[in-house]
Order: structure tokens, then C-alpha cells, then sequence
């Protein structure tokens, strides 16, 4: 028997990988072998179906960062399994995702921003913190610009406008950004261990 939450799951699945507005609720149907009736009797609209399916990814993303920060010896190899988790993530997501919720679902994007804005920015801010105190970080940097720069990186990642799809690749723009962010903020010793957890991770048998 279908459930609400398989119909979440398979919706976000394929949200991420078409992008939002181009998966229509008879392709959800067909993908669970439902009828589009049985969609209905769970979500009133399309949109509630989007609102539930990001609040599933974001809740997703949230316990994937919570499972990194406890198990990270110290912000390096925080740094370090955050870059494996994008690099594996952004591996198939489609890039029009945000756009699509920012102009065609308000209410999804509205739960975004609120995501972006709590959780990710503290986030952010913390791993920052913890970087400078353990020696691996630049103590001359500002934590609370940093981390509006970090959030603003992704997300501008994502926008057409800047990064046209057939010109840029979006996982090599993310890497970039991401790449380009951790450059900046290391000291020798944070660098230098950086680098050997890289290292370590391309020998064969790892």
C-alpha cells in the first residue's frame, strides 16, 4: 500500500533530478505505479506536494551535516566530509531546482530561505569558529562575513542568470566555489592537513 511518505521520497527524487516545474503529477503517478486520484488524496495541490518534498530534502541535508560535525575529529576533516558530501550530492541535481521553487512555489521557497538563513548560516558559523580556535583557520577573519559569503556562493551557483547552464557545469561551479572558500580561510597547518586527508583518500585501498 502506497504511503505519504513514499510519495514525499520519489517526488524529491525526481524533483532533484528534473528540476521542479518539469515533473508533472502524472509523471510522479506513473513513476509509483498510482493513479494521480491516490496522489490527491494525500496533497490537495502540486504545491503541498513541493512544500512537503523540500522540507524532506532539507531535513535530509540537515541530518547528513549533523551525522558530519559528530563525526569530524575537528574542523578539517569537517571540511573534508562536507567536500565529499557536495561532491556526491551535486553529482545529479538538477541546478533549476531553486529557481523553479523561487518563481513557481513561494511557500517551498519561503521554507528554503528559513533553512538557509537558521540552520545553514549557524552552521557555517560554528564549523568557522571551531576552525579558528583549533589553529587550522585564519584568526584575522570575519566569521560573520564569511558565513553570509558561503550561503550567498551556493545559492548564486544556482542561478541561470550567472552561470548559464550550457556554458558552465553546476558541480564544477559548486567545487570551485567551495575550493576557492576553504583557500582562503586556511593557516600552513590547516592547509598542510587539508592536503594529506586528500591525499590519503586517492590511495588505492581507501
Amino acid at each position: 500500500m502506497i504511503s505519504k511518505a513514499k510519495i514525499i521520497a520519489k517526488s524529491d527524487e525526481l524533483f532533484q533530478l528534473y528540476g521542479v516545474k518539469s515533473v508533472t503529477m502524472d509523471e510522479i503517478s506513473r513513476e509509483l505505479g498510482i493513479s494521480k486520484k491516490t496522489i490527491y488524496q494525500f496533497f490537495k495541490d502540486k504545491d503541498e506536494l513541493v512544500c512537503e518534498a523540500t522540507l524532506y530534502l532539507l531535513e535530509c541535508d540537515r541530518k547528513e551535516f549533523d551525522d558530519i560535525h559528530t563525526q569530524a575529529g575537528n574542523s578539517i576533516e569537517e571540511l573534508f566530509l562536507i567536500s565529499k558530501c557536495l561532491r556526491k550530492n551535486f553529482e545529479n541535481l538538477n541546478p533549476s531546482i531553486l529557481f523553479d521553487l523561487k518563481r513557481y512555489h513561494p511557500k517551498a521557497w519561503d521554507i528554503f530561505i528559513d533553512f538557509k538563513e537558521n540552520f545553514f548560516k549557524e552552521n557555517v558559523r560554528k564549523s568557522l569558529r571551531r576552525g579558528i580556535e583549533e589553529g587550522y583557520f585564519r584568526t584575522e577573519i570575519d566569521v560573520e562575513i564569511l558565513t553570509i559569503l558561503r550561503l550567498e556562493q551556493v545559492q548564486m551557483s544556482f542561478d541561470p542568470r550567472i552561470f548559464p547552464r550550457g556554458r558552465f557545469d553546476f558541480k564544477e561551479v559548486q567545487m570551485q566555489f567551495f575550493d576557492h572558500f576553504v583557500s582562503g580561510i586556511l593557516t600552513d597547518k590547516g592547509r598542510a592537513y587539508y592536503n594529506e586527508l586528500f591525499q590519503f583518500e586517492n590511495v588505492p585501498g581507501n
